[in-house]
């Protein structure tokens, strides 16, 4: 695996990218070997903050914690990871058994983040392939990639869904009306 840690308003130490690479290092059973992962660590106001995300061949697995300690952050991180990881592998084993050959590969990104909505400006367009999938696959690839609501091609209907997940932990799904 190839790390690429970079920081924002922070040095990486060698003694942070050691431990960084550390812990990832569990991961490292659940992905290939020329995996990529991508770690961004922050300070900010006393808040440390770590954004890990990891391209793979068919979605992206991401997540982000924070505390007021780096070395704390980094080993709640990789705990989150590799739960992340386990359920990814977990979930292709059972799709690749279930099909008897190899999942079809895709490209994913994670949603476009407003930071100011007064503004109403669009900082970034992202554009994906999405494969057709059902609304329990859906909510898997959107706790992959650690946000709130995940976009897909509905395969019973063949249209456009949203999943998002509601306040109480439960998921909700948007359907266009005709």
């Amino acid at each position: 695996m190839r790390y690429m840690i970079t920081g924002k308003n922070l040095e990486i130490t060698p003694s942070l990218q050691e431990k960084v690479e550390q812990k990832l290092k569990k991961i490292e059973r659940y992905l290939y070997d020329d995996t990529e992962v991508h770690v961004t660590m922050s300070l900010q106001k006393d808040i440390h903050r770590i954004e890990v995300t990891v391209p793979l061949r068919d979605t992206v697995i991401r997540c982000e914690q924070q505390s007021h300690d780096m070395y704390t952050t980094i080993d709640m991180i990789a705990d989150k990871m590799e739960r992340q990881c386990r359920r990814y592998k977990n979930k292709r084993v059972d799709r690749y058994q279930a099909r008897g050959a190899a999942p079809v590969d895709f490209a994913a990104a994670e949603a476009p983040v407003e930071d100011d909505v007064k503004e109403l400006k669009i900082d970034k367009v992202k554009q994906f392939t999405m494969k057709p999938m059902d609304p329990e696959e859906a909510c898997f690839e959107m706790e992959l990639t650690d946000h709130d609501f995940y976009m897909f091609l509905n395969a019973e209907t063949n249209e456009i869904n949203v999943v998002y997940r509601r306040k109480n932990g439960s998921y909700g799904l948007i359907e266009p009306k005709e």
